[in-house]
C-alpha cells in the first residue's frame, strides 16, 4: 500500500466548494491509498500551521507528498510546503490549478523555478496549463485530467421553449456571477418567462453584488447557496442551458458535470476554455464578460433545435475522457 500526504483547502464543512484535495483524495483510497490529510481549519494561520506540521510528522511515513497549487494567496503554501519537502527529502508532486497560474509564474519567477522545478513531477489538469508550463521551462510535466464519476450523472430530457440557465460556481470576483443576471435581463426583453439558478458559495462580496444587481433591476434569481453534488445535479433536471460566466478559468469541474448531465453549454472563452470547449460542436463560446452576446447564443439554441441536441451530445461524448475509471489508471501509474 502506498501512503500519501494531500496538502490543500479541505474546507467542504465549513460551507465552501470541495476541491481536489477532497474528490481526488477520495478516489485515491477507493484505489487502495492510504491518504493523510491537511488542513481542514477554517482559519488561514491555522491550517497553514497544521500543514507545516503535518509535513514534518508524515515525511518519513509517505511515498509522496501532493500539493494542491493556486495562483493567489494559496501558492504561497505551496511554496513553503515543497521547500519544507525538499528539506526533508520527501518526493512532492503539486498539482496546478486555476486559470491565472500562468501569470503567476512569471509574476514569481523565482519561487516558481524553486517549486516546480525541484518538483518530482508536476500535474497538469489541462492541456492549457501543461503547454504554458512547458513554454515557460518547466519540463517535469504529466498531464492528468479532473476526473468525475460518470455514472453519477444522467440526463433528463429537455425542452427548449424558455430559456431556464443554471449557473454552478463559487461567488467569487474571477468567475462573474453578475454577468449572468445580466444575461437574464437581457434574454427576458424576448423571453419574459425565463429563469435563471445560480448555485454556489459565497467566497467574497460577490454574492452580495449580484444579489443587490439582481434587485435593483426587479428582476426574481434563484440563490441556492451551497448545494451538495447530488442535490445540484437532481436541481439541473429543472433547466435546459448551463452557463459560465468566468473571467479566468482553467478546466472547470462544474462545466465538465454540466456536460456530462447533458445541458447545452454557453461559455466565456478564457484560459483554459478552448482547450475543453469548441464553439458550434460541444458548446457556444463567447468573448470575456459579453452578455449581449451570451443572450444571443441562447437564442440560438432556443431557435435551432438540432443545435441543442448536438451540443448535448457532443458535450457528453467529450467527457466520457474525463471518468475515474479512464482516469485512476494514469494516477496509479505515477504513484505506484
Amino acid at each position: 500500500m502506498k501512503h500519501l500526504l494531500y496538502i490543500g483547502n479541505k474546507l467542504s464543512n465549513h460551507g465552501y466548494t470541495s476541491t481536489s484535495i477532497e474528490t481526488l483524495g477520495t478516489f485515491l483510497e477507493s484505489e487502495g491509498f492510504n491518504v493523510y490529510y491537511a488542513s481542514s481549519k477554517k482559519n488561514k494561520a491555522i491550517r497553514m500551521f497544521e500543514m507545516i506540521i503535518k509535513t514534518f510528522k508524515y515525511a518519513k511515513k509517505v511515498d509522496y507528498v501532493l500539493i494542491d497549487t493556486y495562483s493567489t494567496k494559496n501558492f504561497w503554501y505551496a511554496f513553503l510546503i515543497s521547500q519544507l519537502c525538499r528539506v526533508l527529502k520527501v518526493k512532492y508532486i503539486p498539482k496546478l490549478h486555476g486559470g491565472n497560474l500562468p501569470e503567476r509564474i512569471v509574476k514569481s519567477k523565482f519561487f516558481s523555478d524553486l517549486i516546480f522545478n525541484n518538483a518530482y513531477i508536476n500535474v497538469a489538469p489541462s492541456y492549457y496549463l501543461y503547454e504554458t508550463f512547458k513554454k515557460n521551462g518547466y519540463n517535469n510535466l504529466k498531464y492528468i485530467p479532473n476526473t468525475i464519476e460518470l455514472e453519477l450523472y444522467e440526463n433528463s430530457v429537455k425542452e427548449f421553449k424558455t430559456p431556464k440557465l443554471l449557473w454552478v460556481r463559487s461567488f467569487a470576483k474571477i468567475y462573474n456571477p453578475v454577468m449572468a443576471v445580466k444575461v437574464l435581463l437581457k434574454i427576458k426583453k424576448e423571453y419574459p418567462e425565463a429563469q435563471l439558478c445560480m448555485v454556489g458559495p459565497k467566497k467574497d462580496e460577490s454574492y452580495s453584488k449580484t444579489v443587490g444587481f439582481a434587485q435593483k433591476n426587479n428582476v426574481e434569481v434563484i440563490f441556492t447557496g451551497k448545494l451538495t453534488k447530488p442535490e445540484w445535479i437532481n436541481l439541473s433536471k429543472d433547466y435546459n442551458i448551463f452557463i459560465n460566466t468566468t473571467h479566468f478559468d482553467n478546466t472547470p469541474i462544474s462545466v465538465i458535470e454540466a456536460m456530462a448531465l447533458g445541458l447545452p453549454v454557453i461559455s466565456t472563452n478564457v484560459g483554459g476554455i478552448p482547450y475543453l470547449l469548441q464553439h458550434n460542436t460541444n458548446a457556444l463560446l463567447i468573448s470575456d464578460n459579453d452578455a449581449a452576446d451570451m443572450a444571443k447564443q441562447i437564442k440560438r439554441i432556443l431557435s435551432e433545435p438540432d443545435l441543442a441536441k448536438a451540443l448535448s451530445c457532443n458535450g457528453k461524448e467529450t467527457v466520457k475522457a474525463f471518468d475515474w475509471e479512464l482516469v485512476k489508471k494514469q494516477w496509479i501509474e505515477l504513484l505506484v
